[in-house]
């Protein structure tokens, strides 16, 4: 569940200066095996560092891929029988093979996925690599320069009942991350008092300092007429709105609500601004933002209502959902036809995006496609 970075002059310089320096001293990665017990979530941050959110060590993880230079405008790629390519890759067989999230290095186009080897308390996480010809190769994580940095308050890792069976709060620890302007922004669950978990977000300075609590988000949720704190972000991106760096997240059953970054205090609470209902009994999956027309919009993978193609027009303006929604609401959207079966999504340039289908029997395709 990786980010399209927002551009700064801060951004520009790291990256110029890194440019001609030594990636892993300029970002104080020391070699060694990264301790990962999973591999839940990707983003991409600069020199070829990719971050890897582990839910179940509750930390995130830099690690220095080597990928830093590479032509993404000329990256095609069409992949059938993806979990066939990936055991191949790792060596075990394709039943033992899931695929957790996908982020493709901007650098130089080449797509990451973060992969479980396993089930229970036999899984083991792994990367693997698919090139500008569609290879798959598994990423060494022995020897590499990494750094890590360990997230306070996580859940208890402990299965409990509910009504809909067992939950394990520990597998939300970590839901979405993004790099922006030197930080890594994460979102998830925390534990709060009396074992109550709470939804929050995290901003963590790169090079990796000290992660504090975060800060715990309550938003409006149209579906169910209330106002909610424990449910947690699935995704979201960055996204600059009238100059202001902003999050775009998107829930369970589907309020999309957006948060300025400036709002974010660790350890307060930040209500976030609900600006559409998306529909009920639906889980986002992954999303994007993208230009097209001089307009920018989102793209928005689901469970049960397809690709969205979500407008931001009037976004800043847009006054938040308070009271209940049947259905829909907000920013409109038009759901693209063509892109069904879509799980996870990432933009490779300015026009197209790498997608990853699962069809009905979990058949897996890996393709670029032009962006709608």
């Amino acid at each position: 569940m990786k980010k399209h970075l927002l551009t700064t002059v801060a951004l520009l310089t790291a990256l110029t200066v890194s440019s001609v320096g030594n990636a892993a001293n300029l970002w104080q990665l020391k070699e060694g095996t990264p301790d990962l017990k999973s591999a839940g979530t990707l983003a991409f941050g600069p020199d070829g560092i990719i971050f890897v959110g582990d839910q179940k060590g509750a930390a995130v993880f830099a690690i220095d891929t080597g990928d830093a230079k590479g032509k993404a405008a000329g990256v095609t790629l069409d992949v059938a029988g993806v979990a066939d390519q990936v055991a191949k890759a790792l060596n075990v067989s394709a039943k033992d093979v899931t695929v957790n999230d996908l982020a493709v290095n901007p650098s130089s186009g080449q797509t990451f996925l973060a992969v479980t080897k396993g089930s229970g308390s036999d899984a083991t996480p792994a990367l693997v690599r698919v090139d500008a010809k569609g290879a798959f190769s598994e990423v060494s994580l022995s020897k590499v320069p990494f750094s890590k940095v360990d997230l306070p308050n996580a859940p208890e890792d402990k299965a409990i009942p509910s009504r809909r069976g067992p939950r394990n709060s520990r597998d939300d620890t970590i839901t979405d991350l993004a790099y922006v302007d030197g930080r890594v922004i994460v979102s998830g669950l925390t534990a709060g008092s009396e074992g109550r978990t709470g939804s929050t977000v995290r901003e963590i300075a790169f090079p990796f300092a000290e992660a504090d609590q975060g800060s715990r988000i309550e938003i409006f949720h149209g579906a169910h007429g209330r106002v909610e704190d424990g449910s947690a972000i699935r995704t979201f991106v960055p996204f600059n709105i009238n100059g202001e760096p902003t999050l775009l997240a998107g829930y369970v059953c589907t309020p999309l609500v957006k948060f300025p970054l400036s709002s974010l205090k660790a350890g307060e609470k930040t209500v976030g601004t609900t600006v559409a209902e998306l529909g009920n009994r639906n889980r986002p999956l992954d999303m994007i933002v993208y230009e097209k027309g001089g307009k920018d919009f989102l793209l928005l993978a689901n469970s049960a209502r397809g690709v969205m193609k979500i407008s931001t027009e009037d976004i800043a303006t847009r006054e938040g959902i308070s009271s209940r929604v049947a259905d829909t609401a907000g920013q409109t959207y038009d759901t693209i036809a063509s892109l069904q079966g879509v799980v996870q999504l990432d933009k490779l340039n300015d026009t197209t995006a790498v997608v990853l289908i699962q069809s009905e029997n979990g058949a897996m395709h890996l393709k670029t496609v032009e962006l709608p």
